[in-house]
């Protein structure tokens, strides 16, 4: 295979064309353990591995683009996540950030309960054997058909989003001769320091009933009057990719005080309090996410502090994990098609995916990392831009980062932390196919979810 060089770009310590400071790595060969799941290293012939299987070899056997993922790391996680909280306090994974029939079998026999927001999200969980008063029901725009049906199963608790939803889920519980649990999803005022798009705790956004204005007060009002419902508690979710404990101290400092209005206007003292999720993990090696141990402790004592404050009881609380616990177990694996140097600016080195397997950079604005992963390199580092093969000029998936100067058609790159978000946002723009996520442990590799064909997509369009 041609290793020749494409001098392009700066290639040191440089300022890229959007005025930012770029420096390149001291090793592009080495790995950052805060981005890549815990069983990828590199062997000796400078091939990356993960769970002991080369990438090369998985390339063979599955494909590209293709998302791998970390089973042990997973289950590992979960496993942090559920110690660090303990038997008082309830660890849901939240299904948005990526969900099989897998994923459910690994959170049941790990310990985690699970939040789904679709009716198909929610057939995935009851289908993979998740027990259904394990599941909680999110969403701000519930179907009478998904509420129905969450309700027949017995869900553990449906969360309200909305005045509407108060009457409806009511309604539809009471027909079915049944008392639905619930919590009522407020928004606390919070601005979370992340984008704009996933920040879910201020005031203008589509979530939630705020606590502004008395209007969480009046839905607690309400759901105490319906006989339908059964009143657990008060959610709140403040954003994602979040590093900053501050927000949710103000948070569950205000759903506290909720608390304590409820149990002075109504004489209850309700018992739970879901603080949702949001923590951020490291896309890149700036990036520091807390561990989950440190997020309990804090997130115990602020809402300790706050009852006896007030005068109460501690509730039950319960967190949403999804992206914490799946994001850094997996990474997306590409071949590299062409390199298109732009002199003084930078290379653009186009790969065989792109926006329709992580929309993430384009959506958000969010940052990746990338490594050269079927060989090492000697090569002096170049200036890349990683793009995908879609017909869009926003089809980037790593906006800025640093490959060897050696790179050639054929080699294969990898992002990591891909396990959140991507294959669950992933599309079929320019009628891709989506790629398939193999789950590796301990040497065997199997898919989990299968890579579309021309056949699925065919089979879809009926006209």
């Amino acid at each position: 295979m041609s290793r020749s060089a494409h001098p392009a770009g700066p290639r040191h310590a440089d300022v890229l064309p959007d005025g930012h400071y770029a420096a390149p790595p001291a090793d592009l060969n080495s790995l950052d353990e805060k981005v890549w799941s815990r069983t990828v290293g590199r062997n000796d012939d400078g091939v990356v591995t993960v769970a002991g299987l080369e990438v090369t070899r998985l390339a063979e056997e599955f494909g590209t683009p293709a998302y791998f993922l970390d089973e042990a790391d997973f289950r590992a996680r979960c496993r942090a996540w559920a110690d660090a909280f303990g038997q008082d306090a309830d660890v849901f994974y939240a299904g948005k950030a990526f969900l099989s029939r897998a994923v459910v079998r690994w959170l049941q026999e790990e310990g985690l309960n699970l939040d789904v927001c679709s009716g198909g999200e929610l057939t995935t969980a009851l289908d993979a054997g998740m027990p259904a008063e394990r599941i909680a029901f999110h969403g701000n725009n519930k179907t009478v058909e998904e509420i129905e049906r969450a309700v027949r199963a017995g869900v553990g608790r449906i969360v309200l989003d909305s005045f509407q939803e108060i009457v409806r889920v009511a309604h539809i519980a009471q027909s079915l001769g049944k008392r639905q649990p619930v919590l009522i999803r407020v928004t606390v005022g919070v601005e979370a320091h992340t984008h704009e798009f996933i920040a879910t705790a201020h005031e203008d956004q589509k979530f939630g009933i705020a606590l502004a204005g008395g209007q969480a007060a009046e839905a607690v009002r309400r759901a105490l009057k319906l006989d339908g419902l059964e009143l657990l508690g008060i959610h709140s979710h403040i954003g994602s990719q979040i590093f900053d404990m501050a927000g949710f101290e103000v948070s569950a400092r205000r759903v506290v005080q909720l608390l304590a209005e409820i149990r002075d206007e109504h004489g209850v003292e309700l018992p739970e309090i879901d603080l949702g999720g949001g923590l951020g993990i490291a896309y890149t090696s700036d990036d520091d996410p807390r561990e989950p141990q440190e997020i309990a402790k804090a997130l115990g004592e602020i809402v300790t502090r706050e009852c006896e404050s007030a005068s109460l009881r501690s509730p039950r609380i319960s967190v949403e994990p999804g992206r914490a616990i799946v994001g850094p177990t997996a990474f997306t694996l590409y071949e590299v098609g062409t390199i298109k140097p732009l002199e003084g600016l930078r290379t653009y080195v186009s790969v065989d995916g792109g926006m329709s397997d992580n929309i993430r950079t384009a959506l958000y604005d969010a940052e990746y990392t990338v490594a050269l992963v079927s060989r090492t390199s000697t090569a002096e580092p170049m200036l890349v831009r990683v793009v995908g093969k879609h017909c869009e000029s926003g089809d980037i998936v790593v906006k800025d980062a640093f490959l060897p100067a050696d790179l050639a058609p054929g080699d294969l790159i990898a992002v990591p932390a891909t396990g959140a978000y991507c294959r669950s946002m992933a599309s079929n723009y320019n009628h891709a196919l989506r790629p398939p996520v193999v789950a590796v442990r301990d040497g065997q590799a199997r898919v989990i979810v299968r890579r579309e064909t021309e056949e699925d997509l065919l089979r879809l369009d009926v006209g």
